[in-house]
């Protein structure tokens, strides 16, 4: 790596380091979280140096974390989809459907559309439910976090953190179900 590019790394470090930081950590639920996303910023940033020059820097480091947060997130995107859109009342050829057009290998621009607003909606949503639903939600749904694990953590019997992950499920369920009609019907 030239002298030149490695400077550019270091000054983008030193400049963006630790307000990129708190920007992860606000968007994400553990440290250790944030810190791998922000190693994996410097990563790609190191990498797209070696090959292109950025104009702007910060906005691109953002643009990048913002992407990598995203990423996170839709890891366990198809046991979220089974547990919003499943339920007794539903038809197993409907959910299949909604599933195969959200989880398509496909990178059509419909297709990314579709993931897009469906992202889009869903994180709408949680915003709205009660900080401990959300927290329940996204702990069982995004990070693998069982019952036991969350009522050690936080003290809360098992059953009250059940509960609140079901108020939160039909709460998501409800908002999104005209989306889910949209998308299945075309």
């Amino acid at each position: 790596m030239s002298e030149e590019k490695n400077s550019h790394i270091l000054q983008a470090i030193t400049a963006y380091g630790k307000n990129l930081l708190s920007f992860i950590r606000r968007r994400v639920k553990t440290d250790a979280d944030a810190e791998d996303i922000l190693q994996d910023v410097w990563y790609q940033l190191s990498a797209v140096v070696n090959s292109e020059p950025i104009e702007q820097t910060g906005a691109w480091l953002y643009r990048v974390a913002t992407n990598k947060i995203t990423d996170k997130y839709r890891k366990r995107s198809e046991t979220l989809l089974d547990d919003l859109f499943l339920d007794d009342e539903d038809d197993d050829d409907e959910g299949s459907n909604f599933k195969a057009i959200l989880m398509t290998e496909a990178k059509t621009p419909e297709s990314e559309y579709l993931r897009n607003l469906f992202w889009d909606q869903l994180y709408r949503a949680l915003d709205e439910l009660p900080q401990e639903q959300r927290q329940v939600w996204l702990w069982q749904e995004m990070e693998d976090v069982t019952f036991a694990e969350m009522a050690e953590m936080t003290g809360v019997p098992i059953q009250t953190l059940v509960s609140r992950k079901r108020y939160a499920v039909l709460h998501l369920r409800e908002r999104l179900r005209q989306l889910y009609l949209e998308i299945t019907q075309y």
